[in-house]
């Protein structure tokens, strides 16, 4: 895996833990980073990329637990798989719920992790490809005009042409003149791809 496909960082404060986990991914093709504390991953960390943090709970300065919720706190859509010495329920639990992918104890089985790193990664792409097509979707629907936007709205709310002109009080082909101006700037074929599209946008807008 290049790292314009994703990243993995391990974070941890111990080096051999880090060289033997950083060999590992490698040994399947993912690149890594390694981070000594949950500063240094801070700094370094890409979240244009898909990125999995292998991070181990007690660290130097921000503990893992802190640093998953500074990661919450600005919506990275990096993913965590916590590994730990010092695990137990309570911390595990508490991470799963704040949206970590796993909590392994060390010594932990090799394919077990690599297993939930292609997990995360998987995960923290497809989060970058939903936001990627909501500012896509949010663009296109800053570009319709304010008229536009009334005639989308009666289209969404099933209305034919002929009753669009007549709540917008224009005519039936200034209607299909919007809508074909509407479609046009979604990049939709037809009038069913038209209400997908402004309902996604819509649902977009809302989250």
């Amino acid at each position: 895996m290049s790292e314009a496909q994703g990243m993995v960082y391990i974070v941890d404060d111990d080096p051999s833990l880090r060289d033997a986990i950083g060999f590992l991914v490698g040994s399947v093709g993912y690149a890594s980073c390694a981070c000594e504390s949950a500063a240094e991953l801070l700094r370094r960390i890409d979240e244009s990329q898909p990125a999995c943090l292998v991070l181990d709970v007690r660290l130097q300065g921000l503990s893992g637990l802190e640093l998953q919720r500074e990661l919450t706190d600005r919506d990275s859509p990096a993913r965590i798989i916590f590994v730990s010495g010092h695990g137990d329920i309570p911390k595990a639990v508490r991470a799963i719920r704040h949206g970590a992918v796993d909590f392994l104890e060390k010594p932990f089985d090799d394919q077990m992790l690599l297993d939930r790193i292609g997990e995360a990664l998987a995960a923290s792409a497809e989060e970058l490809r939903r936001r990627a097509s909501r500012a896509s979707l949010e663009r296109r629907l800053g570009g319709l005009t304010e008229r536009e936007r009334d005639v989308l709205r009666l289209v969404i709310g099933g209305k034919t042409s002929k009753s669009i002109a007549a709540a917008l009080d224009i005519s039936a082909k200034t209607v299909e003149n919007h809508r074909h101006n509407i479609m046009t700037k979604a990049g939709v074929a037809s009038v069913a791809q038209l209400i997908a599209w402004a309902t996604e946008a819509e649902e977009s807008a809302a989250g």
